[in-house]
């Protein structure tokens, strides 16, 4: 009998669905309370987002919220009062072009963002006003949140929340940050090309603006303990074409407005060359200024050609390095003590991400979290850390550390059907077919046996500022893709998830690489590269070789197609770009191709649109409706062009979704048609069979 249950479990374990992998509750917006006793998180569980809570010393986690149903509404912003006692978040997705919120449920109640608060003695709930981006008042159950643009209040009161207008400015509002007295609220203005950094008194009910330009103000910090407000001061450039390299530029620089003799002026600047772009990618935090109480101002910069952290003495203004060597930081936070900063970056292994913690006075570094694992978003508390962390046979959960034992809180909500049969990624590097390298990683069928001839798959990410790991993502959509990936090896497959130039990860030069996106698509030759590494690999059947990948990996996955369609058996192309000329205004409203003629060329050669004559494989199109990155005319637009050429073509629709899936019925019905797809023409004998 025990033999006949060994054998059977294989079977079993083969047979697990796409819904499996995709089963766990992905953990997002991690926080902890000012006096680091509580934290909070949100699970998305398989499209239900809500909020749970635990508490110092059991950490027992308590779910706080009930929302049910896969309805595509977003929680964010989830932070507590300065008390501890509430925990605020916003539920609700943001608008189109026409001011209509996502609502690819067709929910018939609005879905636009409202502001909630959670009342932490007794649980209690209450909707407070529709808005975002929210702000609490120093030592206050009071915040302030931006609605339309502009700035509203809510000041509490026994029997809740009155909520009125703040201050009116022309232009859009973001950045709320208030000082650490309450006396000012600094915020940021966006008007056009130039953005300024502003602040309301609050006394006298005043606006000002202490240092207005033509250039780009943003991320306000306020000095711990003076009146001092620092910024950062970008410098606009007129023909800033995105998806375009940009290794140099006029220096970027930080300036500080002093409200005691109402002065601004620059304390530093960024070098010529190197580091002379500000990087608008990393790290990804909530401000890139940091000014700690004991006089260091903290901020990012690439000019060793990798993002590190710089530290900024307030007496010497001398400048130091706080994270040298190859590798960039990727989110940051303070110590309680601010003594301290905790990273999460990949110094030491590129295709991970650890959490370390520096002094900022020594440069001393501990690793809190190595290893094979990937953490990141890490906050300090009382008696420990509070993070989130993957591995490659893991996906993305919250942890805690205390007294130097590690363990997963929740674990109650882990669940039983994740598949056990995943497999470790190998990392390799790509020789692209001009001599540059990119790399990624390669998953070998869970079956694998030598000499067997197996089909394989080329993955390709979007961004393009992105960067797969040896592991499950810390982003939703590239942790379900890291999924479906390790579904195609449990199903016999090569997987090689390819992370080519232009992605982030591997420093500037890698990241800004020379022609690029819409000037050149020199990323085709590492995915070209790529084909031909499987190829050479002798248990790849190199007549098997398929594509897929969204946005960018779209993108590139219809280069490929159109570019060497004798390389790729299939492909599936989401939500991709096809002509840049069609998707650039998107992120720059003010490019007109008719009046940038030159550029307008180069981005159409630099298109799969300007290669469609050499398409020959056939293709599945999947594509939301109300996708804001990428807009759906250029599916609509490109599978009439293929049509015509009598290219086999499938599609799916998904109406009123957005780029990134809201709806997690969506994410299972598109990996579902992905993987069909390509098995259907990996193996047509199984069409036949099927048929019959």
């Amino acid at each position: 009998m025990i033999r006949y249950l060994f054998l059977f479990l294989p079977m079993y374990l083969s047979a697990q669905s796409i819904p499996d992998y995709l089963s766990v509750p992905f953990p997002t917006e991690l926080t902890v309370d000012k006096q680091g006793n509580k934290t909070a998180w949100v699970f998305n569980e398989a499209g239900s987002r809500n909020v749970y809570f635990a508490e110092s010393p059991s950490y027992k986690s308590i779910k706080l919220t009930h929302f049910k149903g896969d309805d595509g509404m977003e929680i964010s912003n989830l932070s507590f009062s300065p008390d501890g006692t509430k925990l605020l978040f916003v539920r609700g997705n943001p608008v189109n072009k026409s001011g209509l919120a996502a609502n690819p449920a067709q929910l018939q109640e609005p879905t636009d963002r409202h502001i909630y608060i959670l009342n932490l003695k007794d649980k209690s709930e209450m909707k407070v006003a529709k808005g975002s981006d929210p702000a609490w008042a120093p030592n206050s159950s009071n915040f302030s949140f931006i609605q339309n643009n502009q700035v509203h209040h809510a000041i509490w009161q026994s029997s809740g929340y009155v909520v009125n207008p703040y201050f009116k400015v022309m232009g859009s509002v973001s950045q709320l940050r208030y000082s650490p007295n309450g006396k000012w609220l600094a915020f940021r203005l966006q008007k056009g090309m130039h953005a300024y950094v502003g602040i309301y008194e609050l006394e006298s009910k005043k606006i000002f603006f202490p240092d207005p330009s033509v250039d780009r103000d943003t991320d306000p910090v306020w000095h711990p303990t003076e009146n001092k407000l620092a910024f950062i001061r970008i410098a606009p450039i007129r023909f800033n074409l995105p998806f375009s390299p940009k290794r140099e530029s006029y220096p970027w620089q930080i300036r500080v407005v002093d409200l005691s003799n109402a002065t601004t002026k620059e304390i530093w600047r960024a070098d010529d060359g190197m580091g002379s772009v500000f990087n608008e990618d990393l790290p990804v935090t909530e401000n890139r200024l940091i000014w700690t109480k004991n006089s260091y101002l903290l901020f990012p910069w690439e000019k060793s050609g990798w993002l590190h952290i710089y530290a900024r003495n307030d007496a010497t203004g001398n400048v130091k390095d706080l994270t040298p060597g190859e590798g960039e930081v990727e989110n940051w936070r303070l110590s309680r003590d601010e003594k301290s900063l905790f990273i999460s970056s990949n110094h030491g292994d590129v295709d991970r991400r650890h959490i370390r913690k520096i002094n900022i006075e020594n440069n001393t570094t501990e690793v809190k979290v190595g290893g094979k694992n990937i953490a990141w978003k890490c906050h300090e508390l009382n008696d420990g850390l509070v993070y989130l962390k993957s591995t490659a046979l893991k996906p993305a959960w919250p942890h805690i550390l205390l007294n130097g034992k590690e363990r997963a809180l929740a674990e109650d909500l882990f669940p039983v059907n994740f598949p056990a049969t995943l497999v470790e990624p190998e990392s390799v590097s790509i020789e692209a077919t001009d001599g540059f390298t990119s790399f990624g990683q390669l998953l070998k069928p869970a079956n694998y046996q030598k000499g067997k001839k197996y089909p394989a798959i080329i993955f390709l990410h979007g961004g393009s500022r992105r960067q797969m790991f040896a592991g499950f993502h810390h982003g939703l959509y590239y942790s379900h893709a890291y999924a479906l990936n390790q579904y195609f090896a449990n199903k016999g497959y090569f997987v090689l998830s390819l992370n080519y130039r232009s992605g982030i990860g591997y420093g500037l030069n890698f990241r800004e690489a020379k022609d690029y996106g819409a000037t050149g698509a020199s990323e085709v030759k590492d995915l070209i590269g790529s084909a031909h590494f499987l190829r050479d690999i002798e248990d790849i059947d190199a007549t098997k070789i398929s594509l897929w990948g969204g946005s960018y990996g779209g993108y590139l996955t219809a280069h490929g197609l159109a570019q060497r369609s004798e390389l790729f058996l299939t492909g599936v192309d989401i939500h991709g770009v096809h002509n840049w000329n069609d998707e650039i205004p998107t992120f720059a409203p003010w490019y007109d191709p008719v009046k940038y003629p030159e550029a307008a060329d180069l981005a159409f050669r630099s298109s799969p649109e300007n290669f469609i004559d050499g398409w020959k494989a056939p293709v599945l199109f999947i594509h939301g409706d109300d996708d804001r990155n990428v807009p759906f005319n250029e599916t609509v637009y490109f599978i009439e062009k293929l049509r015509r050429r009598n290219i086999a073509i499938e599609q799916l629709v998904f109406p009123d979704e957005v780029h990134s899936f809201l709806m997690h019925q969506h994410w299972i019905k598109a990996y579902q048609a992905t993987f069909d797809f390509i098995d259907k023409y990996t193996w047509p004998e199984k069409m036949r069979s099927n048929a019959k």
